[in-house]
């Protein structure tokens, strides 16, 4: 099937998102302050995205009429989601340009692929193990436990991923997981994680935001702070150098991140990727001339690529729904009236129905002249909405 070449596309023409979430609804009022029109593919009538867009297709993201319909409506089109079946992009490439590329958002969904990029590009990852058969579970070394297993497709967020101890743990968690093709990895002692968001021109043109120091807990990306010296500068190098080297692997197309382990012997190994805008970029929107959310328009539309300038040290808060709850069972409106008096708060909420535990409801971006009075506000802002101190 032909695919079609990103050619460039002024305001005015129309930018096309599959996946009506959060990162659609960014990039989608990123690319209307720019004078794009925008149509967003979403089953979900109430859909962060497909709410703000001029256009909402209600169908599954596999369903041939509705991407029929987007691509006949849209200039080019991109994905804010990774878990979109890569053949419904593949399927859209006949119809319209498509950024990033089918192949590149596989690579992105199985664990296996990905590990197997990685060492193609030569870029350090964990030691692992691909386990898709019993023979394969019975033949893992030794070396690699303890370690955790993760199913070598559909997770993001700590789901779909077990910690083992022992051969006995390991055979256990892979029933548990539903005997489906799992990855393992070798658990490393970490110092912290960090993450490298690039953008990447059908021109093989890169840019990319500064390094990115991130904190999770259970699982989900809690904190992220950015400021010159957050990182050590040789190992920020490293990052970026990597996280180039796996975009132009993958002929990327668009707005990649690259989330990497720093270990506690100084090392950078590589996790994982995002296809797309990443949860560690929003501090982009506020503290960086130009934002992930318009690097993602700039590539899709052809525009040219200038390299992000951060102006501020900052901070990012996740927000999510259990801050709705912490006093009780009936959701209640975060302080936001406070948390908004401290300088340099920027909130943004992602226009979602209704508060639950774990869903991810917007986040705070702190911006500040130092990166001590960025800390010190967003510490303030944590304790004011029920966030633990970090």
């Amino acid at each position: 099937m032909s695919t079609h070449p990103i050619h460039l596309l002024p305001p005015g023409a129309t930018l096309g998102v599959l996946g009506g979430g959060q990162l659609g609804r960014m990039f989608a009022h990123a690319a209307q302050a720019m004078g794009y029109f925008t149509a967003v593919l979403d089953a979900d009538a109430d859909s962060p995205a497909g709410r703000i867009s001029h256009h909402h297709i209600r169908t599954a993201y596999d369903d041939p009429d509705g991407l029929a319909q987007l691509a006949s409506l849209c200039d080019a089109v991109t994905t804010e989601f990774e878990n979109v079946p890569a053949v419904a992009l593949a399927a859209l490439a006949g119809q319209c340009p498509v950024a990033p590329a089918a192949r590149a958002v596989a690579v992105a969904q199985d664990r296996a692929q990905e590990k197997a990029h990685f060492v193609a590009c030569g870029v350090p990852c964990a030691p692992h193990a691909v386990i898709e058969t019993a023979e394969q579970l019975a033949a893992v070394p030794t070396s690699l436990l303890p370690g955790i297993l993760k199913t070598a497709r559909l997770g993001y967020d700590g789901k779909g991923q077990v910690r083992v101890q022992t051969a006995a743990e390991l055979a256990a968690a892979w029933v548990q997981l539903g005997r489906v093709p799992c990855v393992l990895e070798q658990m490393l002692p970490l110092a912290f994680e960090c993450s490298v968001i690039v953008a990447r021109g059908h021109d093989g043109a890169t840019v990319h935001l500064p390094v990115q120091r991130n904190l999770h807990r259970d699982g989900i990306l809690a904190v992220t702070e950015v400021h010159e010296g957050n990182v050590p500068p040789a190992l920020a190098s490293q990052a970026v150098e990597a996280a180039i080297s796996i975009a132009n692997g993958l002929l990327y197309v668009g707005v990649l991140c690259v989330e990497f382990f720093v270990l506690q012997d100084g090392r950078l190994v590589v996790n994982e990727i995002a296809p797309r805008p990443h949860n560690s970029g929003h501090y982009s929107q506020n503290a960086c001339d130009v934002s992930q959310f318009e690097l993602q328009v700039r590539t899709m539309a052809g525009l040219p690529l200038v390299q992000p300038r951060l102006h501020s040290a900052a901070v990012m808060l996740n927000l999510l729904g259990d801050l709705w709850f912490t006093q009780g069972d009936t959701a209640q409106t975060p302080p936001w009236e406070a948390v908004l008096q401290l300088p340099g708060a920027h909130l943004h909420l992602y226009g979602k129905s209704a508060a639950k535990h774990g869903r991810k409801m917007g986040h705070l971006n702190i911006t500040a002249a130092t990166p001590e009075a960025a800390r010190a506000t967003a510490l303030q802002a944590a304790a004011l909405l029920g966030i633990a101190p970090f």
